[in-house]
Order: C-alpha cells, then sequence, then structure tokens
C-alpha cells in the first residue's frame, strides 16, 4: 500500500495534486485542510496518502496529516460511506465536529455534509459511537465545548454554512467572555473583516 508521497509537486487544483516522484507523476485526491497545507508548484510535497483498491481502478487520497488520514480510515469502515463522501464529511466537518456529533447522538449535523441523508448519518453515528471521541482525538485536536456548539448552530440558523460557520468560531479570541450573545456577536464580526 502506498502510506505517503514526497515529491514534487507538477498540478495543483482544489481538489486534486499530482506528485511526481522518480518521474512518475502520482494523482492524488485531496481534503481541501491538505490543499491549504501544500507548498508552491514545483515545491516538494509530502502527504500521508490512503490507497483505494477497486476492480477498474487504483485512488490515492492524501491528507493534512495523519489524524485526518485516520479518520478518513474510520468513516470508509462505515457500510455505504466511500473515499469521496469521507472526504466531503472531511472537508464539511472539523475532526472536533464530527466527534461531538457522534459522542452526542447528533446526525442531524452530520447530514448538513453534501451527499450525506439522514439514515447515512445515523449509521454514521451508530457505527462509530465510542470509536471516535474527542477525549481520544490526537493532541491538538480538542473538542468543542457545548457553548461552541450553540455558537455554530446559531450561525448555521442565520443562513451561514457549517465551514463558515466553524471559520467565524475558530476567529473568536481564547480570552472571549463565556456569554453565548457575545461569542456570537464576536463570531458574526468575523463575517465584517
Amino acid at each position: 500500500m502506498i502510506t505517503s508521497l514526497s515529491g514534487t509537486l507538477t498540478h495543483i487544483s482544489s481538489q486534486r495534486v499530482v506528485i511526481s516522484v522518480g518521474g512518475v507523476g502520482f494523482e492524488v485526491f485531496i481534503t481541501t485542510s491538505a490543499y491549504n497545507r501544500l507548498p508552491s508548484l514545483g515545491q516538494v510535497a509530502e502527504l500521508p496518502t490512503y490507497l483505494v483498491v477497486r476492480e477498474d481502478a487504483l485512488t490515492l487520497y492524501g491528507f493534512a496529516a495523519e489524524e485526518e488520514k485516520a479518520i478518513f480510515e474510520l468513516l470508509i469502515s462505515v457500510s455505504g460511506v466511500g473515499p469521496r463522501l469521507a472526504i466531503s464529511v472531511l472537508n464539511t466537518l472539523t475532526p472536533e465536529m464530527l466527534a461531538n456529533a457522534i459522542q452526542r447522538d447528533e446526525p442531524e449535523i452530520i447530514s448538513r455534509v453534501p451527499g450525506i441523508g439522514k439514515k447515512t448519518a445515523q449509521k454514521i453515528v451508530f457505527e462509530l459511537k465510542g470509536r471516535l471521541l474527542p477525549d481520544t482525538m490526537p493532541e491538538g485536536l480538542g473538542a468543542v465545548s457545548p457553548l461552541d456548539t450553540e455558537v455554530i448552530e446559531a450561525l448555521i440558523s442565520m443562513g451561514f454554512s457549517i465551514v463558515e460557520s466553524q471559520a467565524a468560531l475558530q476567529a473568536i479570541p481564547r480570552e472571549a467572555p463565556e456569554d453565548i450573545e457575545e461569542r456570537i456577536r464576536l463570531a458574526l464580526s468575523f463575517f465584517d473583516s
């Protein structure tokens, strides 16, 4: 199995890259976070990868870090969740939000991911319950507090996407008060900048 690639970046798009290793160009489908960490074209790129072997294709998927790859592997272990759907989950929800949705039995959060319906979201929660918990996440991937979940839900109810809401949440200063209204106001100021 090809578990990582290190080579010259010869093509970049938001969904895939080509990495040249020893004169062979490997096409790798990537997550948004992997895309955000890529070096410039022509530079050396290193990606943890997962090779999916199918009867008619060999497809490589690339990730920002080993932790993201591990979550991808958990997601594709759920029956009915293929690699492209797992990538969609990783592009929409942070690992923390996914872990909290699973731990709190909130499939409605997962069902907001494009391509995932209510039944698939319930299946993900059921099959990954106990396997992907915020307190077992790798260091640096902490849990989202109930207060932060409320902020995200409020922003989503105002019409912002999950990704926009998460970005706004991350822009809230760490020293911000533990008041829901103030945190929502601070999150909304993210969109004014």
